[in-house]
């Protein structure tokens, strides 16, 4: 069994693109791997959010996470903060991470010019960080979205470097995990770009049946095709891979033969995308609303979590220290 590492910030809720787009598999591969899937509440602090605003958000994606599947007898469930072998090891990693590499990350550039009135240090170590979520568990498969390619690549980097400087072959160089079957990437509902958070165009797996409605009939259509199978616009593609998602194959055919005539009527179509939803959505809420109420239950999940990953990340710690030469006089 290899090793399995992944996080998710704890900022906003799950939404359907997360779902489809890597957290079933998650529910998958805790099967047949060993998995730590962890909340990632250090890594929202580049943001400052609220001290209220931090709990809720992370007792929400605990939550979220719980209710689509992710069963904590089969893999550790944990929050970042709770691990304090993670800080410390991104302070060691620190060392040997150069200012050059880090202000070349992507990311960092990207979030540089959209957020000029803050830009702190951790934004720009924050691939240091996330090497150091993978290291510590000496992962050796991460699943990564196209954002976080050049972040795992760097984690790469520092975990030869590592090797190379203390002349061991301790960490292992994680590679991408490669999901069975191909991530279906959800559109948003704004006619372009991905589901997200920050982009205000997702379907959150909390959301109830009337803003769900709500937000479906708002997504953005075109004025109809105007010859027989026409091509679709960007913003009807989108509605029509959701409706792949979620409905049933009978349903798709009957929409795409209604656009390739021309007879389609775009708000009968949002109206059935809208339930289909709903439906698909609704035993999840309904785990959702009732595990937020169990805060015995959810308190017992994390403190089994982090007792599974401090063990593991302890041990890493403890034989990184004597690599380096921090030993017991």
């Amino acid at each position: 069994m290899e090793i399995v590492l992944s996080g998710i910030r704890s900022t906003g809720n799950l939404h359907l693109g997360n779902y489809f787009g890597a957290i079933r598999n998650f529910v998958k591969m805790q099967e047949e791997h060993t998995c730590f899937f962890f909340i990632a509440d250090f890594h929202s602090l580049t943001t400052h959010p609220a001290p209220e605003d931090l709990f809720g958000s992370t007792k929400q994606i605990l939550v979220e996470y719980l209710a689509s599947g992710l069963d904590p007898e089969k893999c550790t469930l944990y929050r970042q903060s709770d691990i304090p072998e993670i800080p410390e090891l991104y302070l060691l990693l620190n060392m040997n991470a150069y200012l050059g590499e880090l202000e070349r990350c992507t990311t960092f550039k990207e979030k540089k010019s959209r957020q000029s009135e803050n830009i702190n240090a951790g934004l720009l170590t924050y691939p240091v960080l996330m090497a150091a979520d993978i290291l510590i568990h000496r992962a050796s498969k991460v699943p990564v979205g196209k954002d976080q390619e050049q972040h795992l690549e760097m984690t790469r980097n520092f975990a030869a470097r590592f090797n190379r400087i203390y002349g061991v072959d301790y960490f292992p160089k994680p590679t991408a995990f490669n999901f069975s079957e191909q991530l279906v990437k959800i559109p948003g509902l704004n006619g372009s770009g991905k589901m997200g958070k920050s982009e205000g165009n997702a379907i959150n797996l909390a959301d109830e049946p009337e803003v769900i409605r709500k937000k479906v009939m708002k997504a953005v259509t075109d004025n109809g095709p105007t010859v027989t199978n026409q091509k679709m616009a960007e913003p009807v593609k989108n509605l029509f891979t959701l409706l792949k998602v979620v409905s049933s194959p009978e349903t798709v055919n009957f929409f795409t033969d209604k656009y390739n005539d021309c007879s389609i009527r775009y708000g009968d179509l949002k109206k059935q995308l809208a339930d289909d939803i709903i439906t698909f959505t609704t035993p999840i809420r309904k785990q959702i609303n009732e595990l937020k109420l169990d805060n015995d239950y959810l308190r017992k999940v994390i403190d089994n979590g982090t007792d599974k990953a401090r063990a593991s990340a302890s041990k890493t710690l403890k034989e990184v220290r004597e690599i380096i030469g921090f030993k017991k006089f």
